[in-house]
């Protein structure tokens, strides 16, 4: 950062005087309007006394930032506008690198969707828990909805069971019935659904057994 390291008066009809910032001469004003501003050595430069930064460097910055969040995985515009904000980017910057990106096809919030849902394939969630996921990520509801409508809770929840189911005990039904029932409910399916893979799951495990 620029500081004031020195200030030094020279003599003439006006008195002017020369003020050093990391001992190069910057600035040349009156003497009179050095002095009235108590500019004192070593004084940090306000924003007013030095040069706002290059508009391009910042979009440069900016649009670097952007790319590098989105290289991890997908992103929504919202998560992608939070970030940058985050960062401290003004609010026109990061406009112009959203509609820059929208422009390129990286940031496409029904290509996030689609991602998303697809992703549950081999972790599955219920239609509601995935459409919560994507409503937190400030997707809209329209798209939500389009992307989370191929999802069937049934064979969701079976696949997302099967293997939950084989590493439970298989002596006592109840046990078995709430320790399932519960892992079931935190992927978001709702009672009948676990009710129905619960028993499937059961009978399939004791005739599988005998």
């Amino acid at each position: 950062m620029k500081r004031i390291t020195a200030i030094r008066t020279r003599e003439g009809q006006r008195k002017r005087a020369d003020i050093f910032s990391n001992k190069t001469s910057a600035l040349n004003p009156e003497a009179e309007e050095a002095t009235g501003e108590n500019r004192s050595v070593e004084q940090e430069q306000t924003t007013a006394q030095t040069e706002t930064p290059d508009k391009s460097d910042n979009f440069d910055r900016c649009f670097k930032t952007a790319t590098r969040y989105l290289s991890y995985r997908p992103r929504s515009e919202f998560e992608l506008r939070e970030r940058l904000c985050q960062r401290s980017f003004a609010n026109d910057t990061i406009e112009s690198v959203l509609v820059k990106l929208k422009e390129q096809g990286m940031v496409d919030d029904m290509a996030l969707a689609q991602f998303w849902t697809s992703s549950r394939e081999l972790n599955p969630r219920s239609r509601w828990l995935t459409g919560r996921e994507l409503k937190q990520k400030g997707v809209a509801n329209d798209i939500i909805e389009q992307a989370v409508k191929s999802i069937d809770d049934d064979a969701s929840a079976y696949r997302a069971g099967l293997a939950k189911a084989r590493s439970l005990p298989r002596s006592d039904y109840e046990s078995f019935r709430r320790r399932l029932g519960e892992f079931l409910k935190r992927r978001g399916f709702s009672y009948a659904v676990i009710n129905h893979t619960v028993k499937r799951l059961w009978q399939e495990g004791t005739s599988d057994s005998e």
